[in-house]
Formats: C-alpha cells, sequence, structure tokens
C-alpha cells in the first residue's frame, strides 16, 4: 500500500520568509488614490513603487526623529552631571583667560 503524500505539506508556506517581498492590500481615500494616479504618471512610475518610496521615507524620518528622542532624553538626563562638571571645571577656563 503506497502512502499518500498532502499537497498542502509539500507547499511552502504562504507566509515564507523566504520570499523577497509581499503583497499587501491598502485601502485608500478616493482622492488619496487620484493624487497617486497622478503622480505615478507624472513620474512614469507604477503604484507599488510610489507606496514604497512613500513608506520608504516615512520609516527613515520616523527612525530619525526616535534617534533624535532618545538623544534629547540622554542629554536631559544627563544635565546636571554636565552642569556639575562644568562647574568643576570652571576654575580652568579663568585660568587659560
Amino acid at each position: 500500500m503506497k502512502a499518500r503524500t498532502s499537497r498542502a505539506r509539500t507547499r511552502s508556506p504562504k507566509h515564507s520568509t523566504h520570499r523577497p517581498s509581499r503583497k499587501i492590500i491598502v485601502e485608500l481615500p478616493a482622492q488619496l488614490y487620484a493624487e497617486a494616479e497622478k503622480v505615478t504618471e507624472q513620474l512614469s512610475t507604477n503604484r507599488s513603487a510610489l507606496i514604497r518610496s512613500a513608506l520608504q521615507e516615512y520609516l527613515e524620518k520616523w527612525r530619525r526623529q526616535e534617534l533624535e528622542n532618545e538623544l534629547a532624553e540622554g542629554y536631559i538626563a544627563n544635565a546636571s552631571q554636565a552642569l556639575k562638571t562644568a562647574e568643576d571645571f570652571i576654575h580652568v577656563d579663568s585660568e587659560l583667560l
């Protein structure tokens, strides 16, 4: 008797991590869709490329903002230590003048 092999087990999973890209469905308000269509024509590109580019730009901006926020928090957290260090060395500055 032959063992039956299920096709489902031999196929790669739908959400495999080996695929270089993913398809998604995005709902847009009618006006945003119309503007995107206009821009794709002007740029001689397609909707997917436009959305990828916009998303990449947004994520880069978001990451920069996150870094700036972390730096600001660090500066604030260390402000009292920086002030104390500056006060400790104020006499050095006056000696150089």
